[in-house]
């Protein structure tokens, strides 16, 4: 079965509360805990046109909770890709605060990040980074006390025990992900990656994406405008993989021009110490072997 890429479906599909469901399934594999949307929040960088930004899509949800999730995709590498993604955290707190509000106000952000280039190093394909407080002497860990718990009212108390406010990272490094896809997590990362899904598959939003991305089901319209995204995609990934061929013959060539170099050096040194050594005049060693009189010296 032939499916729509997933970056492809967040910019175009996932946006319509139809297929929230979707976006809802993913969400509650990855936290292990259900997550229903309540809305879409405005990103502002999402443009249509597949010119305008091809290698990456983002989208911020609303959770019933009123936690806030944004989920990027991220095609090809981007040197300040870290940076970005704290950028996005930062700038979802500040925008859905409204002016005047108290701190009491700021809301639960997780980013979610679904990455198809080679990021860092490490074995595993699911990361998670969240803010913790560690004592600099004892190594423990900072824990919010009783009496200033009794000033944080209803859910915000709920949601500040259980997970804390600070925001939330999951990087998904989906080119290394090859495992054989048994449990739910690894079966939407088989999606992610290689758009396959399991025949009868119960894992949730997996069965909604089985009905509802599949490329035969796209309007004329919209399957063009994919295919032009999709063509765009390899041209784009083809030019910088020539950029990096490039690069690597162009590092080659200086390796072995300053191989040269240094083997040439090494032999005028080398000569000039058999020169020394059999009592050559140091002037006709620094004329030959192209040293100063005080490198000849020192050998």
């Amino acid at each position: 079965m032939d499916y729509i890429r997933f970056d492809w479906a967040i910019k175009r599909m996932l946006r319509d509360k139809a297929n929230f469901a979707i976006l809802e399934g993913l969400f509650s594999v990855l936290l292990d805990k259900n997550v229903k949307i309540k809305e879409l929040l405005e990103s502002g960088s999402n443009q249509k046109d597949v010119t305008d930004k091809f290698n990456r899509v983002d989208m911020i949800v609303k959770a019933d909770n009123e936690e806030i999730f944004i989920i990027e995709v991220q095609v090809t590498r981007d040197l300040y890709f870290m940076q970005r993604i704290l950028y996005g955290t930062s700038k979802a707190i500040t925008e859905h605060i409204k002016l005047g509000e108290t701190y009491k106000s700021v809301k639960k952000i997780i980013s979610i990040n679904l990455i198809y280039f080679d990021l860092g190093r490490g074995k595993d394909y699911l990361y998670h980074g969240k803010t913790t407080f560690t004592g600099c002497f004892q190594k423990d860990e900072l824990i919010i006390k009783k009496k200033e718990l009794e000033v944080i009212d209803g859910d915000t108390k709920a949601r500040f025990v259980e997970s804390n406010i600070f925001p939330e990272y999951y990087l998904i490094r989906l080119n290394k992900f090859n495992e054989v896809a048994k449990t739910p997590i690894e079966e939407w990362m088989a999606f992610l990656k290689e758009g396959v899904i399991r025949k009868g598959t119960t894992t949730p939003g997996l069965k909604e994406a089985e009905e509802k991305l599949r490329v035969g089901n796209m309007n004329d319209e919209d399957r063009k405008a994919y295919y032009r995204h999709l063509d765009a995609l390899m041209s784009q990934n083809d030019t910088i993989e020539t950029y990096k061929t490039e690069g690597e013959e162009i590092g080659i060539a200086k390796g072995l021009a300053k191989g040269r170099a240094e083997g040439r050096a090494e032999t005028l040194l080398q000569m000039a110490k058999d020169m020394k050594r059999d009592g050559v005049d140091i002037g006709a060693i620094s004329k030959y072997c192209n040293l100063t009189v005080e490198e000849i010296e020192k050998l």
